[in-house]
């Protein structure tokens, strides 16, 4: 004769989901999957948007800075040339490509006009450059240096 040994796991309910529930809680869970998908979607957008904004920012910067020169008469082969030099001055063989032309500060009087511009230097650093004008020539300015 055997001894049967009962194994007792207690009292389990089951839970009852009716069928409306199982597609509540799928269709919940589906919506969920979506915002989340969207919302790495649209942050992958905007860290890729981020770096042709800022490069389009400059460049309208530039342009404007330019046409406020243009528009006070500034000679931009004049100007380009001294901030060059001035450049080449101060930062030697280190500097790549031509300085970029970023602020125009027009001040009473033309001795007080001053340019500033953008240099890149070899080393990937950028730097800002301030020059004046004195006597009609451009050169850096007193407080750049």
């Amino acid at each position: 004769m055997s001894i049967g040994v009962v194994y007792s796991i207690g009292f389990v309910t089951p839970i009852a989901v009716s069928t409306l529930g199982i597609v509540l809680i799928v269709l919940a869970i589906v919506i969920l999957l979506l915002v989340a998908g969207g919302y790495v979607a649209a942050t992958r957008r905007n860290k890729s948007d981020e770096g042709a904004l800022h490069r389009e920012i400059a460049q309208a910067e530039r342009e404007l800075a330019q046409a406020h020169a243009d528009d006070k008469g500034w000679d931009p082969a004049i100007l380009a040339s001294a901030a060059q030099v001035a450049a080449t001055e101060r930062y030697g063989d280190a500097t790549v490509g031509d300085p970029l032309l970023v602020q125009v500060i027009d001040r009473p009087g033309t001795d007080a006009d001053q340019a500033v511009f953008l240099i890149r230097t070899a080393d990937g650093g950028e730097h800002r450059m301030t020059l004046g004008r004195a006597g009609g020539v451009w050169g850096p300015a007193s407080d750049s240096l």
